[in-house]
């Protein structure tokens, strides 16, 4: 029997488990399929994680990550999580072996991972001009033209962001309107550093060996191709919420959950389920930075070591 079971080794789950084991749990184990670190380590450069001055890889900066949070007691198991469930007041996890673990209480940190938008060159100068973050990167463009893809909330309060920070922010979107906000497309629209670029599809992410050097997009209303000169390019087109381990027998979720899937918690990290919480990008409201999901590991350790208390 688990004190204490945490699905998914990213920083939330790493530092939750650290949390909790130098708390005093004694039996915790991490189920990370992969190595743990999370998203990140796929990053190029990190120049914004508190105390770390140089500029650092995203793999450079969780190598250490898994021994300093594994130094009190921390097991890691590598194996993939398929469901969670509870019954009474036990926790069942059910890997792909089929293989169940029982467990008190339990944190999922799975995460959530940004759509592909599909385009031509997305994947090929992801890293090195295309980016889904721009609190992460933005600052890489200071003074520079950059492109945002997208037309809902997320976009247009990235394209804000970069605003700040950028010489001008491409606005590209299929449709005439957007589906953000109202009051975050005012605010948008207040920015003179801002183009719309409304009723295009993005047909290419253009670039060289340095990185993205542009992109061509297509009016839907006449046809036309034309090309934008961008440096960097930021896609957001949704993001895909990973809480298919919630999913019940019934095809319900074992704890609730907004409409775009991802888990409802407290400032504790609690979710509607006692024993079980949420920590990282599968939360509401998740900033989506690495800092921030170790805050939120911390808590949920904290928290699991008070509620088993």
């Amino acid at each position: 029997m688990l004190d204490f079971a945490i699905v998914g080794g990213g920083p939330a789950g790493l530092t939750a488990g650290l949390y909790a084991t130098r708390g005093g749990l004694k039996n915790v184990t991490m189920f990370e399929k992969g190595m743990p670190g999370g998203q990140i380590t796929q990053s190029s450069e990190i120049e914004n994680y508190p105390g770390q001055i140089e500029v650092v890889t995203g793999l450079d900066l969780m190598e250490k990550w898994p021994e300093q949070c594994q130094r009190f007691g921390l097991k890691h198991d590598f194996a993939g999580v398929t469901n969670i469930s509870k019954k009474d007041e036990i926790f069942t996890i059910t890997t792909e072996s089929g293989d169940t673990h029982e467990a008190k209480s339990v944190l999922i940190a799975t995460g959530s991972l940004p759509k592909p938008a599909g385009i031509k060159g997305e994947e090929e100068f992801f890293g090195k001009g295309v980016s889904t973050c721009a609190t992460c990167d933005g600052f890489f463009y200071k003074d520079k033209d950059v492109a945002v893809i997208g037309g809902g909330d997320t976009a247009i309060e990235e394209a804000i962001f970069l605003a700040n920070i950028c010489k001008t922010v491409y606005v590209i979107h299929r449709r005439d309107e957007f589906r953000a906000a109202p009051h975050e497309v005012e605010k948008m629209n207040k920015l003179d550093n801002i183009i719309q670029v409304l009723n295009h599809t993005t047909e290419e992410i253009l670039g060289d060996a340095s990185g993205v050097t542009g992109v061509k997009v297509k009016s839907k209303v006449t046809g036309e191709e034309k090309t934008i000169d961008v440096l960097g390019t930021f896609i957001f087109v949704g993001r895909n919420v990973l809480n298919e381990t919630l999913v019940q027998e019934d095809g319900n979720f074992l704890c609730d959950v907004n409409e775009s899937g991802e888990v409802i918690v407290d400032l504790n990290m609690k979710t509607s389920v006692p024993g079980l919480f949420a920590a990282g990008d599968i939360r509401i409201n998740a900033p989506k930075q690495v800092v921030c999901a170790a805050g939120d590991g911390a808590t949920a350790g904290i928290q699991a070591i008070a509620y088993l208390q």
